[in-house]
C-alpha cells in the first residue's frame, strides 16, 4: 500500500487478503510488492491481457507464472471444460479422459512409457524422488535448480525460484535436509565431487534448467545422463516450465537427451491445475508398491483442458509462434535497455527470458524500474513468458508502453 494507505480497489482487495491469508497469497510469487503501480489483484484475463479490480488493463507476460501458454479464456480449451462440466468433474472411478491424455503424453514426450497425474509440479517431483529411492534402494538426492516447495529441503536450496535466500528451512528436520544436496547448473566437477563423497548412495539427480544459461544444456544434459547411468542413479527432468514451451517435449526433446523420469505441469493444460510424472515403465511400474495417490489426480475438467490443449498443439505450430513472438518481444526489450542505459541484460531463450540487473544495482532502482513498467500497463515476471495469443501488434504495443515507462523512470 502507498504509505500504508490503500488508494484503489486493487489495493483494498490486497489489504483484505493480508488480513486472512498469510503473506496475502496462497502462492509465494503472486503477492504484489510494488503497489499501487503493480496490480494487487487480477479479476479477469482474455488472450494476452489481464485487468485488475479497478479495470486497468495490462499486456501480460506473467501468464499465471507460466501455465497459460495459449492465452486466457482460450475458446478451444474453455469449450472442452464446459462440455465436460455438464457431465461431472470428479468420480469414484477413473474417467476415460485419464487414458486419453496419458496416451497423448506418451506420443509427444520422448521418455514417456507410463503416466500418472497429480495437481502440482512440486508434488509430482516428490513422487519421482520417492520412486527413485525405492527403485535404487538409496536415500540421497542431488537437486539442480528450483523444483517446487516440496523439494526445497536442502539448506542450500532456494526458498522460491525468484529468491536467493538459502539456509535452514523452517519445519524441515536436519536428518531429512541432510539427504538433499544442491548442485550448480553446468558444474561437472561439483557433480563428480558429490558422487565421490556419496559413493553408491545417490538415488537420483533432479534437474531444472537454469534459464539464464539454458544453452549449456546441450552438453550438460548428456553429461548428466552418462553420469547417472554409470553410477546407477536415476535422472529426473523437471520440465514444469520448459515443457510445452521450449518444445512440446521440453528440454528432453530440444536437447535430445532422455531421463528416466520427468515432470510436466504448467503448460500442458493452459492454466488448469494438472501435473504429470512419467517415464520408463520399469520405474513407473513400481507404483504398485510405492504409494502415491490423490483424490483429484484424475479430475476430469483439467484433463479435458489438457486434451484440448495438446490437440491444439498438434494442429497448430504453437511452439514456433512462442519462439517468434518471444524473439520479437525480448529483442525489442533489449534495445530499450540499451537506449535508456538500464544496467541490466536479458538472458534465456525466446519462449522464456528474464531480466538480470548488474550486481551493484540497488534494490530501490530495480523496484522503480518495475514500478514504471507496471504503471505503463505491462505485467512482467522478472521478464517472463509470451503466449500463443500474443500477436505482433500486442508485442509492439507492449514495447511502446515499456518505453513510455522507461522515459518516466
Amino acid at each position: 500500500m502507498s504509505d500504508g494507505i490503500a488508494v484503489n480497489k486493487s489495493e483494498l482487495e490486497a489489504e483484505r487478503l493480508f488480513k486472512v491469508i498469510p503473506n496475502g497469497s496462497s502462492t509465494g510469487s503472486k503477492r504484489a510488492k510494488l503497489m499501487p503501480e503493480e496490480p494487487g489483484v487480477i479479476v479477469k484475463g482474455s488472450g494476452c491481457r489481464v485487468w485488475d479490480a479497478d479495470g486497468k488493463e495490462y499486456i501480460d507476460f506473467r501468464n499465471a507464472l507460466g501455465p497459460v501458454t495459449l492465452g486466457y479464456c482460450f475458446p478451444e480449451v474453455d469449450n472442452a471444460i464446459k462440455a465436460q462440466l455438464c457431465n461431472g468433474m470428479v468420480f469414484g472411478y477413473p474417467h476415460p479422459l485419464e487414458g486419453d491424455v496419458a496416451e497423448l503424453l506418451c506420443e509427444v514426450i520422448p521418455c514417456a512409457e507410463r503416466v500418472r497425474f497429480l495437481k502440482t509440479g512440486g508434488e509430482a517431483i516428490a513422487a519421482c524422488i520417492r520412486l527413485a529411492r525405492h527403485y535404487t534402494k538409496r536415500k540421497h538426492v542431488i537437486q539442480i535448480g528450483y523444483n517446487g516447495w516440496l523439494n526445497t529441503l536442502s539448506d542450500e536450496s532456494l526458498q522460491l525460484p525468484s529468491s536467493n535466500v538459502t539456509g535452514k528451512k523452517a519445519g524441515v528436520p536436519e536428518e531429512l535436509a541432510a539427504l538433499h544436496h544442491v548442485a550448480t547448473w553446468n558444474d561437472r566437477e561439483g557433480m563428480e565431487q558429490f558422487f565421490r563423497k556419496l559413493d553408491g548412495q545417490i538415488a537420483a539427480v533432479v534437474v531444472a534448467a537454469d534459464y539464464k544459461n539454458i544453452e549449456y544444456g546441450k552438453d550438460f544434459y548428456p553429461y548428466l545422463r552418462d553420469l547417472t547411468e554409470r553410477e546407477g542413479s536415476l535422472l529426473i527432468f523437471d520440465e514444469i516450465v520448459t515443457g510445452f514451451r521450449l518444445a512440446v517435449g521440453g528440454v528432453q526433446e530440444y536437447f535430445n537427451t532422455f531421463p528416466d523420469l520427468a515432470v510436466f505441469a504448467k503448460g500442458m493444460a493452459n492454466g488448469m491445475p494438472l501435473s504429470t510424472y512419467l517415464g520408463k515403465a520399469k520405474v513407473m511400474d513400481c507404483l504398485d508398491k510405492v504409494s502415491v495417490s490423490s483424490t483429484y489426480g484424475g479430475e476430469s475438467l483439467s484433463l479435458a483442458a489438457a486434451k484440448a490443449t495438446m490437440q491444439f498443439y498438434k494442429d497448430n505450430d504453437v511452439i514456433g509462434h512462442l519462439w517468434k513472438m518471444g524473439e520479437m518481444f525480448f529483442d525489442g526489450f533489449r534495445e530499450l535497455l540499451l537506449k535508456y542505459e538500464i544496467p541490466a541484460v536479458i538472458k534465456g531463450m525466446p519462449p522464456l527470458s528474464f531480466v538480470y540487473f548488474n550486481s551493484e544495482v540497488k534494490a530501490d532502482y530495480i523496484d522503480n524500474f518495475y514500478r514504471a513498467i507496471f504503471n505503463a500497463g505491462v505485467c512482467l515476471y522478472r521478464g517472463g513468458y509470451v503466449n500463443y495469443s500474443h500477436q505482433q501488434s500486442d508485442i509492439k504495443e507492449a514495447l511502446n508502453r515499456i518505453e513510455t515507462g522507461l522515459k518516466n523512470l
